[in-house]
């Protein structure tokens, strides 16, 4: 008799019980799997399941709501009314922003497995290096990479060589967009100085590419995306202090994704060095500012970089002779290329950090302004 009463109740308390069934799918239609389900009025949590349905359970039908979270989607909430508990709830998920950015470089980049001379480098592995000098210097441990430095620094005027291909022929691009000169088809790094600090990655595809604009890309194609809009907000200060008197000052701030909607971002660098060879100076200034709006199927970004060098010029290289002292074959240097007394004394009292250059102001002052805004819709899942 006591068993059957409690029988009894304990089949009354779980008939008592609503359940709310819902289905977690994407734009396309498509479930989606391993989606958290949270519940803010009583705190209950769970995920959907293969076929993207979840369950939630009830002591009454009550008006409620809901937070929907995956991995690549904009978090959702969603109101839930009585009259749901009688029906399956439907919850769509968007992609977020950083899904929407990457179809902007899309046109210009390969695959990761399309390709064994291909090579991506991760924003984390580039900080870990980075203490002011240029990208080339940068990516120098990369497979078939040369580079050249004329200030022996980093910093200042820096070359690139891919499979010995000189950087006219290596196409260049920001977010998809071609950075080469349209002149001489190089790319002038030290007009960008710290790009790196506001880079999400480098792509680096060694041989003739698959580039659809700019440079012809016969050496290779190295295709740069800036960062990612951050979801929270942050503040860096990066300061360093090397060999010669290189200096580099940096300050990194965002907004984070502010209401789902908004996100801005901005960086100012200073960097100065004395350089390895004489009066191979160079103080370089730059700034990074970008700005998103983020809707459920569209994004808004406008991007702006700037670049200021003077640079003392350091273009000629050090004699062999200068390098080893050998003072008879520095005088005959001296002689083949018609050197003055000045210029011959110069190259004797040198030493190996011996410049051609002795005018004080024989510097470059260049600036250089980037201005790019992106906007990406998706209209359906196969189609952006």
């Amino acid at each position: 008799m006591f068993l059957n009463a409690a029988f009894i109740a304990i089949s009354g308390m779980s008939f008592s019980q609503k359940i709310l069934t819902g289905k977690v799918v994407d734009e396309g239609g498509s479930p989606v799997y391993g989606a958290k389900v949270i519940c803010e009025s009583n705190g209950q949590r769970t995920v959907s399941n293969a076929d993207g349905v979840f369950r939630l359970n009830f002591k009454e039908e009550q008006q409620t709501s809901i937070q929907v979270e995956a991995t690549g989607f904009n978090k959702h909430q969603q109101i839930i009314e009585k009259s749901d508990f009688a029906r399956e709830v439907r919850v769509v998920l968007y992609p977020n922003a950083k899904n929407l950015e990457e179809v902007q470089v899309t046109a210009t980049r390969q695959i990761q497995s399309a390709t064994s001379a291909l090579l991506v480098n991760a924003k984390k592995d580039l900080e870990r290096k980075d203490f002011g000098q240029d990208i080339p210097i940068l990516l120098e441990f990369t497979p078939s990479v040369v580079t050249t430095s004329d200030a022996g620094a980093g910093v200042g005027y820096t070359g690139i060589r891919i499979r010995g291909v000189d950087a006219s022929r290596i196409n260049v691009t920001i977010n998809g967009i071609p950075v080469n000169d349209p002149e001489s088809h190089d790319v002038y790094w030290v007009n960008m100085p710290d790009l790196v600090g506001s880079i999400e990655n480098i792509q680096v595809q060694r041989g003739v590419g698959s580039s659809t604009n700019g440079a012809a890309a016969f050496g290779a194609s190295v295709n740069i995306k800036t960062k990612d809009i951050e979801e929270k907000p942050y503040a860096t200060l990066d300061n360093s202090y090397g060999s010669f008197n290189t200096m580099k000052n940096s300050l990194r701030v965002g907004t984070g994704l502010m209401n789902n909607n908004f996100a801005f971002d901005a960086r100012l660098s200073s960097i100065t060095s004395d350089g390895y060879i004489d009066r191979a100076t160079s103080d370089l200034k730059s700034y990074y500012l970008s700005g998103a709006w983020v809707g459920k199927k569209s994004l808004l970004k406008a991007v702006v970089f700037n670049g200021k060098e003077r640079t003392y010029q350091s273009w000629y290289g050090t004699p062999e002779s200068r390098v080893r002292g050998e003072v008879d074959e520095m005088n005959a240097y001296a002689d083949r290329n018609g050197l003055s007394e000045e210029e011959r004394e110069n190259l004797l009292s040198s030493g190996r950090t011996y410049n051609y250059y002795t005018y004080k102001n024989q510097v470059d002052n260049y600036a250089q302004d980037n201005y790019q805004l992106h906007f990406t819709h998706s209209f359906r899942k196969n189609l952006v």
